[in-house]
């Protein structure tokens, strides 16, 4: 009977353990299942395009006439000092230049500098627009499509001043509060020397937060707007020659040149002979003169 009874005791005691250790990894086997089939993997896929906001989209780099592609959109998110540079040439360039100051104020923005000089065939204009910097891409769009404009370069540039905006901030939320703090120790003094000792501190602070404020506000509209600057030359009437071919104008040109580099050197020496010619005359003279003194005297025999 005692046998018996540690023989099922045994077997009870084995088949606990192998129901335990059965039970966890069937547990273990379904979370992966739930893992694959339902759970957080679709929770991924379907939060990869938040994750991707602000992300430089392709469309948008497609190549504008020209042969030149438009920057992608750029990340909202970031504080970013957009600067561009365009040149090209026009039948017309003041006329180019009137319809490119229109594309800007159309767009929200203005004309920061205009020169236009020349006349005839012989006219050029440069100029700085300044446009919003979400209308950035859409002004150098339009700019590069005007019409009888030939656009020769274009170039843009991005600097991101996120952090240096943002420890700006923090440096005047800091002063801030040191200006409330001395503002409260000014109205509990009652000493003349701890309240101009408290005064001059505070003066030293508000300069501070007048400086800090300059350089965040300045930082400020160098982000919300962006600058564009355009130059327009005459288009080329003249046809290009090809550099193989031998064309003897240009070797007269050449021989010409050359002459009047050397009648430049000629003239230049002979002004230079003439204003320090008289140099080495002196020490000539003065030499001579020397020498001369220095003969010893002959005196007659007797």
């Amino acid at each position: 009977m005692r046998k018996l009874l540690l023989a099922l005791l045994a077997i009870g005691l084995l088949s606990a353990c192998s129901a335990a250790t059965s039970a966890p990894a069937s547990g273990g086997t379904a979370q992966t299942m739930i893992t694959r089939d339902g759970g957080p993997a679709p929770a991924v896929a379907e939060g990869a395009p938040a994750v991707g906001k602000g992300v430089p989209t392709t469309d948008q780099g497609a190549a504008r006439p020209g042969g030149i592609p438009v920057p992608a959109a750029l990340d909202p998110d970031r504080a970013l000092i957009l600067t561009a540079s365009i040149a090209m040439r026009a039948q017309d360039p003041w006329s180019a230049a009137d319809r490119a100051q229109a594309v800007a104020t159309s767009l929200g923005g203005d004309v920061m500098s205009l020169s236009q000089s020349g006349s005839g065939d012989q006219r050029h204009a440069t100029m700085t627009l300044r446009v919003p910097a979400d209308r950035f891409n859409d002004a150098l769009r339009q700019l590069r499509s005007l019409s009888d404009v030939e656009v020769l370069q274009s170039s843009v540039d991005s600097k991101d001043v996120t952090e240096q905006f943002v420890d700006l901030e923090a440096r005047l939320r800091a002063k801030q509060a040191e200006e409330q703090r001395y503002l409260a120790l000014l109205a509990r003094a009652d000493k003349i020397e701890d309240i101009l000792r408290i005064d001059q501190s505070l003066n030293a602070v508000r300069t501070q937060i007048e400086q800090l404020t300059g350089q965040l506000n300045s930082m400020k509209s160098r982000t919300t707007f962006s600058t564009i600057s355009v130059s327009v030359t005459p288009a080329g009437l003249a046809p290009l020659t090809d550099p193989k071919v031998y064309d003897p104008t240009r070797t007269v040109e050449r021989a010409i040149a050359a002459l009047g580099i050397m009648f430049r050197v000629v003239a230049d020496l002979a002004i230079w002979l003439l204003v320090f010619g008289w140099i080495p005359l002196l020490v000539l003279a003065a030499a001579v003169a020397a020498r001369r003194f220095r003969r010893p005297m002959i005196t007659p025999s007797a």
